[in-house]
């Protein structure tokens, strides 16, 4: 079997999207941090939507008890995330730039990892990493937009999970209150439209519709 080229899958996108949607897209960079359920499903559709450049950063590497959420395989178990995830989208959108960091997000680190993106997607499961994040973005890179996750863990009703815009270049998805440290489980389908809505909302941002 023969892999499309770049601009046949260029072509199919516009054919899908617009071209005038596909331009924009294709010229974006977008940050995710963290690579587990929520940052994997995001830069999965991110890459399928055509975002030019994905930056990728997470310090983990996969686990068994990852995959009934996130998008690894089981071959790709004791993998670092970056590494794993990065050959799944490869075969997914071979001709979207990408720059991955097998590092932790701190304080003193991110300014570095993100310093390419216009758009920061916070995709952690730790709420101080989540702060830590939210704080440095909004206070030392404020031209960034920062799309942040908060709530999708148990099995409600999937509506309860929507996108709040908090500030001007600060959304928040998710339903606002359930954690995972309290003792809810994580399933997939969950987390997934929570993933979905900070994808949206990155590609509205792209596309001037925020």
């Amino acid at each position: 079997m023969r892999e499309p080229s770049r601009e046949e899958m260029l072509a199919a996108l516009e054919k899908r999207q617009g071209a005038a949607a596909v331009r924009k897209l294709q010229a974006a960079t977008v940050a995710v941090c963290g690579l587990g359920g929520l940052g994997s499903n995001i830069a999965i559709s991110l890459a399928r939507a055509g975002v030019g450049k994905l930056i990728l950063v997470d310090f983990d590497c996969v686990d068994v008890t990852n995959l009934h959420r996130q998008q690894y395989k089981a071959s790709q178990v004791g993998l670092p995330k970056p590494e794993a995830l990065l050959a799944n989208l490869k075969e997914i959108a071979p001709y979207t730039e990408y720059e991955t960091h097998f590092e932790k997000v701190t304080a003193e680190s991110v300014s570095r990892q993100v310093a390419k993106a216009q758009i920061v997607c916070e995709a952690f499961d730790n709420a101080e990493a989540k702060a830590m994040l939210v704080n440095a973005v909004l206070e030392t890179m404020p031209e960034k937009y920062l799309v942040a996750a908060s709530g999708m863990a148990g099995y409600d009703g999937g509506n309860s999970i929507t996108t709040r815009k908090i500030t001007k270049h600060f959304y928040l998805c998710g339903d606002g209150k359930s954690d995972v440290n309290d003792g809810i489980g994580l399933v997939a389908p969950r987390v997934m439209l929570c993933a979905a809505h900070q994808a949206l909302t990155a590609i509205r941002l792209i596309l001037g519709l925020e």
